[in-house]
């Protein structure tokens, strides 16, 4: 088997039996076709130690950073895994290779002095009250916003304060909000959805005068608008609030696990880099308030 169809068919497996989103499978799909070209598309039993070196010093002529080819490794190391696994390969080529090194990035978020200007900065109009309910449960949930926009009437109990999402690789969670949250979630649900969709409560929560449904990027632009109108300057995005909202947790003495459990991460070490977040915080409010601090 060629490895341009071992690819093809590992791409299928995660689609149909993993249920990744397309972004992930198109990122997959760039790392992989980057492989099988500079491989020269050979039989997947030619893919050795030696040619995946070659690759990776490939990578590095084309001046790609460290972060990066860790990630397109990370690409190649399952498909060989597939491979294994389906019996098509007998042994891991990548057994014996060093993997790039790369530093963990250290996720942005927002002061809660800053969350708070952003989550009074919609008006009282029905755009405004929208977009209110918006970002309180952004901030309150910690969700991804493909975790919002998906979120259906159905799976919705504010009695409960309380909502089922599903996030990534469909893996079901229960998100909780707080009475803010609720409050605006509640108005905007009696006063302004039913203006704009009869659907009779079946469909998404979250809808436009003009959809019965809200994109990604349409949540990244109405942030982005208010970031600017309270004098944000940099780029702000609903993921910025999903990190503020796990840093804001661990500095209220949250404990990591809770946090992980609330993110909806498969993996504690996804969630670990928000001590690091916690503690950096920490130091620079100590150098700029402390009488023997920095400054």
């Amino acid at each position: 088997m060629k490895l341009s169809d071992a690819s093809d068919r590992f791409l299928t497996y995660l689609a149909v039996e993993r249920g990744l989103a397309a972004s992930t499978l198109e990122a997959y799909g760039r790392d992989l076709a980057v492989l099988v070209e500079l491989l020269a598309d050979p039989d997947i039993a030619e893919v050795s130690p030696s040619r995946l070196r070659a690759y990776i010093q490939q990578l590095e002529k084309r001046g790609q950073a460290a972060r990066t080819r860790a990630r397109a490794l990370s690409a190649v190391s399952q498909l060989l895994a597939f491979l294994r696994a389906e019996k098509l390969l007998d042994h891991d080529p990548l057994a014996d290779i060093t993997r790039p090194r790369q530093g963990r990035r250290i996720p942005k978020v927002l002061s809660q002095q800053e969350v708070e200007a952003l989550l009074h900065a919609p008006d009282e109009s029905p755009l405004g009250m929208r977009d209110r309910a918006i970002l309180e449960v952004l901030y309150a949930a910690g969700l991804r916003v493909s975790e919002l926009v998906h979120m259906t009437l159905s799976n919705l109990h504010l009695e409960t304060h309380s909502c089922k999402v599903e996030g990534k690789g469909r893996r079901e969670r229960l998100a909780f909000l707080g009475v803010p949250a609720v409050e605006h979630l509640r108005r905007y649900l009696e006063e302004v959805r039913p203006r704009w969709v009869d659907d009779d409560g079946r469909g998404r929560v979250f809808v436009s005068s003009r959809n019965p449904g809200l994109s990604r990027q349409a949540v990244w632009y109405r942030i982005q608008y208010y970031a600017k109108q309270i004098g944000i300057a940099r780029k702000l995005t609903p993921h910025v609030l999903r990190h503020s909202f796990a840093t804001h947790l661990l500095e209220g003495g949250a404990d990591l696990r809770v946090v992980q459990e609330m993110l909806g991460h498969a993996d504690i070490g996804t969630t670990e880099i928000y001590t690091h977040v916690s503690r950096k915080r920490l130091h620079e409010l100590v150098d700029g308030r402390h009488p023997r601090g920095a400054t």
